[in-house]
This record gives C-alpha cells, sequence and structure tokens, in this order.
C-alpha cells in the first residue's frame, strides 16, 4: 500500500508530505485547487510520462518521492528479485525531473529508467481515469476486462504466444508454396558461395597476421641492412662498442683496487658488456632466420590477393568472410528445411495443436466467467438506479487469433424489457459511468494490486446513485486500499480518512495545499460540497447527518 507521498516544487506545490491510510481515502476541494496535481505526481513517480510543464515557477527542477510497504506484494517482490533490487518492507520510488525536460528515475536509491518505474508501478498501483468510462467501449478493454476477472493473465499471454509461433511457420510454409522454385534457386547459389568461401579457408584471424608478415617482408632488405650495420658497430667494426667497452672494462678494474667508489661504476660497465655481447648474439640469430626468404614473400602476397579477389566478388571487407560464410550456411540450413515440406508440415501441425488446445482452455475460461461477470453487473446495475438492467458478456467465435478463438463483447440493457445491445451503441453517459464502476469494483476483487485510485470516475452521478456508489467504494476499501477524488459529498461522506486540497495566493504566487481534516473540518468540507460557496447551519446539520449514517 502507499505509505507516503513527498513533493517538492511541482507545478503549484511548494512542498507536500502526505502520508496514507489503510482503507477508503477521498480527496476533495474546490475546481481548480490542484486536485488532480496529486495524481499527476502519483502517475510520474510510478513512470508515466512527463508530457508537459510540470517544474513551480522559478525551480530548476521537481522532485517526487513516493513510499509503498510492499511485504504483502508477492508480485511487486517477484520484479524486484529478478531486477536484482533488495527491499525488506519499505520501498521509494522517486523521480526527478529537470527544467530542460530531462528526468531521472531511481528504485530505493538506485537509478532506475523510466521503463522500470512503470514496470513495478504496475504491480503496485491501478489507477482509474474519467477516461476509464470511454476505453470500455474499446472491444480490446473489454477482453483484458474478461480476462483479468476470469484470472487468465498467464493463459492470454501463452495463448499470444503460441499464436505467433505457429503463425510464423504458417507463413514460411505457404511462401515456399509460392516461391519453391526461387528457394531451389537461392539454395543452388548459397552452395557455390559457400563452397568458394570453404576452399578459400580464411578465418578473421588471418588477416591481420598476413598483414604483419607482408609488412615485414616487403622491407628484408631494409631489416638485413640494419641488423648487419648494428652488429658492426656493437663488435665487427674498427673500432666497435665491445672492444671499446673492454678497454675501459680493463681500466676500471685496476683503479677500482685504489678507489672502491669506482666499483659501482665498474659493475655497470660489466653489465653493459653482457648486454651488448647479448644483443649481439640475438642479432646473429635473426641474420640466420629463413623466414626473410623473397620466396614466402610471394606466397603471402598471392594468399592475400586471392583472399582479396573473394572479399570484392562478395563486396564485403575481407575480415568479414567467416562471418558471412556463417550467414550462408544458416540460410542454407533454414531453407533445407523448407525443402522438407513433410517435416515443415509436422512443425507446423504441431504448433497448430500445441496453440489450440490453449485457446480452447481459454474459451473455457472465459465462457464460465462471462456468465459470473453477467451476473454481478447485473445485480449492480440495480442498486445503481438501472432497474431492470442487464450486463451481458457476448462470446463471439473468429479465426484463430493472437487473442484467441473469440471475440468479447460487452451488451447492455439500460431496463426491462430491452434486448441487450452492445455496449458502444447504447449506453448513455451516465449509464456509462454507472456500469464502468460497477465493473472496475467487481473485477478489481479479483486482482492483486494492493492500491486502486478513482480520478473523479463519479462524474455524471448524483442523488442516491452517488450514495450507493459510495458504498461500493467503501466495500472496496476493506480489503485494500483506495483513493477517490470526487465532487460528491454521498462519496466523500463514507471515506475513512479525507484529504482536502486549497489554493492560496502569496505575493503573486498561486499556491497548493493538501491536508488531513478533523471532523470539525470535514463537516464544513461536506457542508460546502453539500451546499455550495454559501454554508448554512441547515447544510452543517446535513453534513453532519451524512457522517453520522454513513460512518
Amino acid at each position: 500500500m502507499l505509505q507516503a507521498l513527498s513533493i517538492r516544487n511541482f507545478v503549484i506545490v511548494e512542498k507536500l508530505d502526505l502520508e496514507f491510510s489503510q482503507g477508503f481515502t477521498t480527496l476533495t476541494g474546490e475546481t481548480g485547487a490542484g486536485k488532480s496535481i496529486l495524481i499527476d505526481a502519483l502517475s510520474l513517480a510510478l513512470g508515466a510520462r512527463n508530457d508537459g510543464e510540470v517544474i513551480r515557477r522559478g525551480c530548476d527542477k521537481a522532485d517526487i518521492s513516493l513510499t509503498v510497504a510492499v511485504h504483502q506484494n508477492q508480485e511487486a517482490k517477484a520484479w524486484l528479485n529478478e531486477n536484482d533490487i533488495e527491499v525488506e518492507d519499505d520501498l521509494i520510488l522517486r523521480r526527478v525531473i529537470y527544467s530542460d525536460g530531462r528526468s531521472r528515475g531511481f528504485i530505493n536509491g538506485a537509478a532506475a529508467t523510466v521503463g522500470q518505474l512503470k514496470a513495478l508501478g504496475d504491480c503496485l498501483v491501478d489507477l482509474y481515469s474519467q477516461n476509464a468510462h470511454h476505453s470500455l467501449l474499446n472491444v480490446s478493454t473489454q477482453r483484458a476486462i474478461l480476462d483479468a476477472f476470469s484470472g487468465s493473465s498467464v493463459l492470454v499471454k501463452q495463448v499470444a504466444e503460441y499464436y505467433q509461433i505457429w503463425h510464423k511457420l504458417h507463413l514460411q510454409q505457404v511462401a515456399i508454396a509460392k516461391n519453391a522454385a526461387a528457394y531451389a534457386d537461392e539454395l543452388a547459389e548459397l552452395r557455390d558461395k559457400t563452397r568458394e568461401l570453404s576452399q578459400l579457408n580464411f578465418a578473421a584471424d588471418e588477416w591481420e597476421a598476413l598483414q604483419l608478415e607482408h609488412s615485414r617482408l616487403s622491407n628484408s632488405a631494409e631489416l638485413v641492412a640494419g641488423v648487419e650495420a648494428s652488429l658492426h658497430l656493437i663488435n665487427n667494426g674498427e673500432p666497435d662498442a665491445l672492444s671499446m667497452l673492454a678497454q675501459a672494462q680493463q681500466k676500471l678494474s685496476g683503479l677500482v683496487e685504489l678507489d672502491s667508489e669506482l666499483k659501482e661504476a665498474a659493475e655497470t660497465i660489466d653489465s653493459a658488456v653482457i648486454q651488448l655481447q647479448e644483443a649481439s648474439r640475438s642479432l646473429n640469430r635473426y641474420l640466420q632466420r629463413d623466414d626473410l626468404d623473397p620466396e614466402r614473400l610471394v606466397e603471402v602476397e598471392s594468399r592475400i590477393q586471392a583472399v582479396h579477389g573473394v572479399a570484392r566478388k562478395y563486396r564485403v571487407r575481407p575480415e568479414v568472410l567467416p562471418e558471412l560464410q556463417g550467414e550462408w550456411e544458416a540460410r542454407m540450413t533454414e531453407l533445407a528445411t523448407f525443402a522438407n515440406d513433410g517435416e515443415l508440415a509436422k512443425q507446423v501441425e504441431a504448433a497448430l495443436t500445441q496453440y489450440m488446445e490453449s485457446a480452447k482452455i481459454l474459451s473455457d475460461a472465459r465462457q464460465q466467467a462471462s456468465q459470473e461477470l453477467g451476473t454481478k453487473i447485473s445485480e449492480e446495475m440495480q442498486r445503481l438506479s438501472l432497474s431492470g438492467g442487464q450486463f451481458k458478456v457476448a462470446l463471439e467465435p473468429c479465426e484463430p487469433s493472437t487473442n484467441g478463438l473469440e471475440q468479447v463483447l460487452f451488451l447492455v440493457a439500460g431496463h426491462a424489457g430491452v434486448e441487450p445491445r452492445p455496449l458502444s451503441k447504447v449506453a448513455s453517459g451516465g449509464e456509462l459511468s454507472r456500469i464502468s464502476l460497477a465493473l472496475h469494483v467487481t473485477t478489481a476483487a479479483q486482482g492483486s494490486v494492493p492500491c486502486m485510485i478513482f480520478d473523479e470516475v463519479d462524474v455524471g452521478i448524483g442523488g442516491g446513485v452517488a450514495e450507493v456508489v459510495g458504498k461500493l467504494l467503501k466495500q472496496l476499501g476493506e480489503n485494500r486500499q483506495v483513493l477517490v477524488i470526487t465532487h460528491l459529498a454521498q462519496v466523500a461522506a463514507q471515506a475513512t480518512q479525507h484529504l482536502q486540497v486549497t489554493k492560496t495566493q502569496i505575493d503573486h504566487t498561486t499556491l497548493s495545499h493538501i491536508h488531513l481534516l478533523s471532523d470539525e473540518e470535514r463537516i464544513e468540507e461536506i457542508a460546502r460540497m453539500s451546499g455550495g460557496l454559501v454554508v448554512t447551519d441547515a447544510t452543517r446539520n446535513h453534513a453532519k447527518e451524512m457522517l453520522g449514517l454513513f460512518n
């Protein structure tokens, strides 16, 4: 559940530190006071995209931190384990947004991408906005609601994966039948190409070695002349370095007996003599090597030309030839599989069988859940002043697809004696709001996300219906955390915690504040929501009555 929210320099909020409680919490305030700012801040901390100017005027960044308890949230803990993020009981999600549009995310102090914040946020909070009513008209939304209600989320992903496997193989089978001759020609061509590269027997690391050897062999005359000249200077000249050092060595050896301070210089010359003797032997060995033979240069140049010729033929760099050969061999294996129609047909049949078995299990789950969901929503419709109304979930068979073997369609009849028709065609705005709320509350009971936020989803509802909506939300809050932004006194009066948003002006700057209402403050707020701008004793008494009745 959500525990605390900290906001700094966000839109018209300078500083806000807010704590949340379990159960049903409502957030109210006058229009324009900034209720939506709280939702926007929460959404950003949970990985939503930043699509507007959110930094308070005169500041260089906005900072939002959200503390969440996850000790009982198995889905969130599994995600954290998969991403190697250690957590005990509490989790801190933080989002910092800068004035140049950049943003940074953090999970328990470690840097995180916006995608990671969103993936984790989906395990923590379900947010239902005003647009949720309209998204309900989409067939994909209706299907997702039914599948979530039936607990088939894993099965839905499995069916989609199996369909993709079968569909890919099926397309290959169709392409083979259509392009059999072209595939045969391609296979023959690739065999010739790979045969040529196999005969070349060229490895990627050979190219660098050839380049180095060619450079050495091309300069062999210069190398030999240089080595001979060096030997002449060391011990074959008149005079040479070794003979001169030997003279110095002989003179110092006698002088050391007269003055021991010359011992270090004498030892250094002794070492120099040994070093020069070793260098002379090394240079003599170099001259005796047979790999500076001009015939070897001819062989290396011939090899380089052969590799260059094949590389130019296929328009690639020489060092890429081994990789190209691997790609061709992989394609030949694929084409050989295509050529074996019987083997591919077996793969297609096996993939289709695998898909159909999973899809039929999903169909059975949808069939059972559709009847249960239809019954429950129809019952809620009676409570929401849609007397005689009926809700049904139709499953219309369709061709196999990534979504299974049927289309899911919500049907509704607003009153008795009317045949249910598609929701998108018959529901008015008010009816749609009520049906949407009934669906959210009913299906939420099946979900695992511990916190639900409703952002003014009760728009278009009033009177006795609002009271029923409040009861539904309060009932939902018995098992999970529910935060509701509302304009309806009948809804707000049933909350266990009441937050109010107010707006003030300081030095020509508008600031928004949120605070927890006391019992007396709550009476004033419920009275304002019920009676308008002027709060009278009558509206206060009515507010007290509502709070007493509902709580």
